[in-house]
């Protein structure tokens, strides 16, 4: 199964073969990985923005903790933000699936609604999920639910806020990645980008995670995961639901504690 690094790169370079095409070697080559080989990383790194740090943490976070780059606290957010990003963006493979099986929660809210994610995933199959994943997010003409800042905001795409969010990513020196169909504002390159702020893969200045969080998420993305939650064709994407509304949750509690 693939770690949540290789997910990450294949991502943001818009799938398995685009990845590929970016190295110059074949798909099937990058289809067979299960992380990222250790010769490859920094070339990865190069292609997708991803960090030698999040593609192969065992060789490589150890660096940024020395240097004090990363604490765990936020490790741990941009992995959240990280998995949430990549189960909103596509219907998870069957590799993905197995991952998400193995899953541990303790008795906390986050633990608990991981728990909930690893017994769904382990029921589930890879047609239903995208069956699922399509009856929500595409449809016939479109999705039960539209996961768009723009949308929850204002009843419309692509409109103001996504011009504010894009105003305030090249304030940040954050570019849009080649080839991304979606809007900035959808809610998994919000996550995405959440995931790149916590873990400082992005050069940002210090605090940039709360202002992105509190000016561009915090006003919906609780709502659109409380939908999603409630969607009618959700059954695992409803364990989704339930797992961003309580990060969400948790995020908010703790950019309100005086910093």
């Amino acid at each position: 199964m693939r770690d949540l690094g290789l997910e990450e790169a294949i991502r943001v370079a818009g799938g398995v073969g685009a990845l590929a095409k970016k190295l110059g070697i074949s798909q099937p080559s990058v289809s067979n990985w299960s992380r990222v080989p250790a010769e490859r990383v920094l070339s990865v790194e190069a292609a997708t923005g991803v960090s030698r740090a999040a593609l192969r943490p065992d060789l490589y976070a150890e660096h940024a903790w020395a240097a004090g780059d990363v604490d765990e606290v936020d490790a741990a957010r941009a992995q959240e933000y990280g998995l949430i990003s990549v189960l909103l963006a596509r219907a998870p493979d069957a590799l993905l699936l197995q991952r998400l099986a193995t899953l541990r929660g303790d008795a906390s809210p986050l633990g608990l609604a991981h728990a909930a994610l690893a017994e769904a995933a382990e029921r589930t199959t890879v047609e239903r999920v995208e069956r699922e994943y399509f009856d929500l997010f595409i449809g016939l003409g479109r999705g039960e639910l539209l996961p768009y800042g723009s949308y929850y905001l204002t009843g419309f795409l692509h409109e103001r806020p996504l011009a504010r969010f894009r105003a305030h990513l090249d304030k940040l020196g954050i570019e849009r990645a080649e080839g991304q169909a979606e809007p900035e504002d959808h809610a998994a390159i919000l996550c995405e980008i959440m995931a790149g702020l916590a873990s400082q893969r992005f050069p940002a200045p210090p605090g940039s995670d709360r202002e992105v969080f509190e000016q561009h998420l915090a006003p919906w993305i609780g709502r659109f995961f409380a939908d999603l939650e409630q969607a009618d064709a959700a059954d695992f994407y409803r364990r989704i639901g339930a797992l961003g509304r309580v990060f969400i949750t948790i995020e908010t509690e703790a950019f309100a504690l005086p910093s």
